[in-house]
């Protein structure tokens, strides 16, 4: 779940269908209910056709939860981190980085780093879309050293410069769980 619609709407779904969800917010759902087997798949089966599904084995909730804290850095606090990406999720999650950086490689078929990048890649689409900022407050508001740094970055991801994908704004955004 990305966006407070997703929330809401996974939230409406496990009502419907008679639980009592305590908390829902990106990558967590708790529940008041005691949870069977049969109910996850009750619930997978009512989420599954809206584009969600449900994780319920321990590497996936970690590659869960180090997507979650990526999506959350680049969409509200990048310009906040003070700290590398590896020390800020061996922080957040209190694992070692290479166990995180291992585990999500192996289920993956990336790295974090890479998964990183295309999610600022993302947000920079999303930005140049909205044409309020000029790409050196992107870059700085997305923490990138300098707009040269930001620009090929981005050329490297998508094939086009900024200015060139600002011009012809075909290269259509990806829905974030799609990066």
């Amino acid at each position: 779940m990305v966006c407070d619609r997703c929330r809401m709407v996974v939230e409406n779904e496990l009502k419907a269908l008679g639980y009592h969800p305590v908390s829902v917010t990106l990558g967590e759902v708790v529940v008041a209910d005691n949870i069977t087997e049969d109910d996850k798949f009750s619930i997978a089966k009512r989420i599954e056709p809206l584009g969600f599904s449900l994780i319920d084995d321990k590497r996936s909730r970690l590659i869960s939860q180090i997507k979650t804290l990526i999506i959350e850095l680049v969409q509200n606090k990048n310009s906040d981190l003070k700290v590398n990406l590896s020390d800020y999720l061996s922080q957040q999650m209190h694992y070692d980085y290479g166990h995180l950086s291992t585990l999500f490689s192996e289920v993956e078929g990336t790295t974090i780093e890479k998964y990183f990048i295309a999610q600022k890649v993302e947000k920079v689409k999303e930005l140049l879309v909205y044409d309020e900022l000029s790409l050196s407050e992107i870059a700085y508001q997305l923490n990138y050293s300098s707009v040269a740094h930001l620009s090929s970055q981005f050329k490297k991801v998508t094939g086009l410069t900024p200015s060139h994908f600002k011009q012809i704004r075909s290269n259509k955004r990806k829905p974030l769980d799609k990066v």
